[in-house]
């Protein structure tokens, strides 16, 4: 995932977190919320209690490495915010990519038959 793509400054969080929606299931909740350029934005968010410092970071890679597989068309003006539950720590990477797929599916911004068989 290119940087380009990357939430990172906590004003740009803030924004999404006030002004946006958001969708859950029991793994992940997806806040979005338009932006002004001409490319979609991912920040993601894992708690201390998702786990200790490995598994964090083992939840963040598959989340990218998620988007990058699954995620909407990067022409898309929107910023997503995605929050791992403490229940992601145990996910596989397919569970991570189903979950995924199921809440971009939710808010409209990936098509069903598009995933199918996936």
């Amino acid at each position: 995932m290119n940087s380009i793509h990357r939430l990172k400054d906590n004003r740009d969080f803030q924004k999404v977190f006030q002004k946006g929606k958001s969708f859950a299931n029991r793994y992940l909740v997806l806040y979005h919320a338009p932006n002004q350029l001409d490319h979609y934005r991912v920040g993601f968010s894992v708690s201390k209690k998702v786990g200790n410092a490995v598994v964090r970071n083992r939840v963040k890679r598959y989340l990218r490495e998620a988007v990058r597989a699954e995620g909407p068309d990067p022409s898309l003006p929107v910023d997503f915010v995605i929050i791992a539950r403490p229940s992601s720590a145990g996910l596989d990477f397919d569970g991570f990519r189903k979950n995924l797929v199921h809440l971009l599916m939710k808010t409209g911004y990936i098509k069903k038959e598009s995933r199918v068989n996936k």
